[in-house]
């Protein structure tokens, strides 16, 4: 199965769990600090520029927004988590809307976490990885902005991630990928098809 990326919709923005779309179908959420390009990478994987709104400024995404694809089939842009600079009650604020979603969303079948390739597995990218594990859904690592490395800090930097993640018990795909040089879009497009197809499957009767 193959999702028809390029056909990518923004649906609505929520700000709270009431404002979500219908709980139905299957749904796959880009997560990340908050300079990490999630908005960017979206608008790649679906090969259009202004899909999701993007920002010079980091933390600019503060609602979940949702991204129709085909029937009933979702992306989701989180807000970026880790901007120092916004008021503590902003980032509670982010933190419980996060939360409220990735616990009660039983679309939701899987995870691709962005990290920054330059700065991977911060204390708080950890933390996602932890959480997960822990409701046990898929995830799927994007070492973004790799074309502000050179092909052996790439390596290095996937292999450093890749042990890590070995080490500490965790089973997920990690590859390199940059929005602006078109690295690892097909590779993340196929990831996600397969886990729609999936969860498509496992939520029909019989």
């Amino acid at each position: 199965m193959s999702l028809p990326f390029q056909q990518a919709q923004f649906l609505k923005s929520a700000g709270s769990l009431q404002d979500f779309p219908e709980d139905t179908g299957a749904e796959v959420a880009f997560c990340g600090r908050s300079n990490a390009g999630k908005s960017s990478t979206i608008n790649a994987i679906c090969r259009q520029k202004n899909l999701a709104r993007t920002s010079k400024t980091p933390g600019r995404t503060q609602l979940i927004n949702f991204f129709k694809l085909d029937g009933d089939t979702r992306l989701i842009d989180l807000p970026g988590y880790g901007y120092a600079k916004a008021p503590a009650h902003i980032q509670h604020q982010w933190q419980s809307l996060m939360e409220s979603y990735l616990v009660h969303r039983h679309a939701l079948c899987g995870l691709i976490l962005l990290m920054d390739i330059r700065h991977p597995l911060t204390e708080i990218d950890w933390t996602m990885i932890h959480w997960s594990k822990h409701y046990k859904l898929a995830l799927h690592i994007l070492l973004t902005k790799a074309d502000k490395v050179s092909r052996n800090a790439m390596a290095k930097s996937l292999t450093r991630v890749t042990s890590e993640m070995e080490q500490h018990g965790f089973h997920a795909g990690t590859q390199i990928f940059s929005a602006t040089q078109r690295i690892g879009i097909a590779q993340v497009q196929e990831k996600i098809s397969a886990w729609v197809s999936q969860a498509l499957v496992e939520s029909c009767p019989g």
